[in-house]
């Protein structure tokens, strides 16, 4: 039995998890996270037993001086919550750690154990994967869930996912059969420039998870960083013939492909955030891992996680290697 003391009672909470590794591709959903814990100034409650979970041989502790002091750091999942405040309050409960390194049902187990105390009404678990996408274009923000109702009046996409999948879609699953309604938020990540940071990913997953929840979400200055992000992709592409050929090659594809979506539903969606943000006013509505280093990908492999857009040259100038060409249509798919 989970006893919570000094968690004050919550209001219509909703649990937003996202975890660093496999299936945190530019580290954009677990920068998601950590936005809102320092936005909102969380306060941690709870924090998972490193050693029920994690291989420290795989994810290693960290020494560092307090004080002259020194301590010990653990990789490990911490819980926070934050209330936020508003015309419609609503508390949210963080989490945020590393994909765990065995125990998966038990350390799911324990999370739902924490959302059953806190009385929590949603699960939100923030994932990014590499896909075949343009830096140059919109974060393609897959919304999924395994409950075919939830999908309906949420507006998402029932999982048809099969294949390799990760913590975010075990914990998913979990919530699933737990009686928990859950969903997943999933940013494609150009395969090209995988290396994090990407705040233009973790911008998108964090404009998607406020239409979702219904909360404005403070950005902070991640537009500003997600511009220059994109900025200085630009520059580095310029640099070199066939990568800018092989970009604009998945612009077109991908402006193709969503050609029919740029009109309608979409824009107005685009229309209403804006004039939320302009007046001020809160939205309206309401894989086993791969290796040690990889990422989940659009058809659930792992990703080239050694093979990054930038890279060290003897020289010590940075520019992009030469990509591969591109092999047929872009897939989109999430993996949960």
């Amino acid at each position: 039995m989970i006893e919570l003391e000094g968690v004050p009672e919550l209001v219509d909470p909703v649990m937003v998890a996202a975890f660093e590794g496999w299936n945190d591709a530019g580290d954009a959903a677990s920068t998601a996270v950590a936005h809102l814990d320092r936005e909102w100034k969380g306060e941690v409650f709870a924090a998972l037993d490193a050693e029920d979970y994690y291989d420290f041989q795989v994810n290693r502790p960290t020494v560092f001086i307090e004080d002259g002091v020194r301590k010990v750091t653990w990789p490990t999942t911490r819980l926070s919550v934050v209330r936020v405040g508003g015309e419609k309050p609503r508390d949210l409960v963080l989490v945020r750690g590393i994909e765990p390194s065995m125990r998966w049902r038990s350390f799911c187990n324990e999370l739902l154990g924490f959302a059953h105390e806190l009385g929590v009404e949603l699960v939100v678990v923030l994932g990014a994967l590499l896909g075949d996408t343009p830096h140059t274009r919109p974060v393609p923000i897959s919304g999924t869930t395994s409950d075919a109702d939830l999908a309906r009046r949420m507006d998402l996409e029932e999982t048809k996912y099969e294949g390799p999948t990760g913590i975010v879609g075990i914990l998913q699953e979990a919530c699933t059969h737990a009686g928990v309604p859950a969903v997943s938020l999933w940013a494609a990540v150009p395969h090209y420039v995988s290396q994090p940071p990407n705040p233009k990913a973790t911008l998108a997953l964090l404009n998607r998870l406020e239409d979702l929840i219904g909360v404005r979400v403070p950005l902070g200055e991640l537009p500003e960083d997600a511009r220059a992000w994109q900025v200085g992709v630009d520059q580095l592409a310029a640099e070199d013939t066939e990568v800018a050929e092989y970009v604009q090659s998945l612009e077109e594809a991908r402006d193709t492909a969503e050609l029919p979506e740029a009109s309608g539903e979409a824009i107005a969606r685009e229309f209403e955030r804006y004039l939320r943000r302009r007046d001020g006013g809160g939205p309206g509505g309401p894989a086993a891992p791969g290796a040690p280093g990889g990422h989940a990908t659009a058809d659930g492999g792992d990703g080239p996680a050694g093979t990054p857009f930038l890279r060290e040259n003897p020289s010590g100038r940075t520019r992009p290697p030469k990509p591969p060409k591109a092999g047929g249509e872009d897939e989109e798919s999430s993996e949960d």
